[in-house]
């Protein structure tokens, strides 16, 4: 079980539903691949609540793809984690993925 050490949570209006383990950019919106995403809520929010949004520390994030261990990583259209290709690198993969749909520890 991996396991996430948060250390800075950050209160934001949620712009759209927010969905757990998924990168969120600082307007409160689910990343897409050219955002710089703010953080991953710490759990699921709906529109318009006050979400709790983690921004530093190892954070458990949803993978979008195949990601290798020390890789950096971005959002894909989705809110996902996946390797930095052209847009703007989110942190640090402290594990692997085979496959869309992992869940990894991001160092941020």
């Amino acid at each position: 079980m991996r396991t996430e050490k948060i250390l800075l949570v950050v209160t934001i209006t949620a712009a759209a539903a927010l969905p757990r383990f998924r990168l969120v950019t600082y307007a409160g919106a689910p990343a897409v691949a050219v955002d710089r995403a703010l953080g991953v809520p710490v759990t699921d929010f709906d529109t318009g609540e006050q979400a709790g949004i983690a921004t530093r520390g190892e954070l458990l994030v949803e993978a979008g793809a195949a990601v290798a261990v020390g890789a950096q990583v971005q959002s894909d259209a989705s809110g996902r984690a996946i390797t930095l290709a052209a847009g703007v690198a989110f942190g640090v993969a402290r594990d692997a993925a085979a496959a869309a749909g992992e869940i990894i520890r991001v160092l941020v």
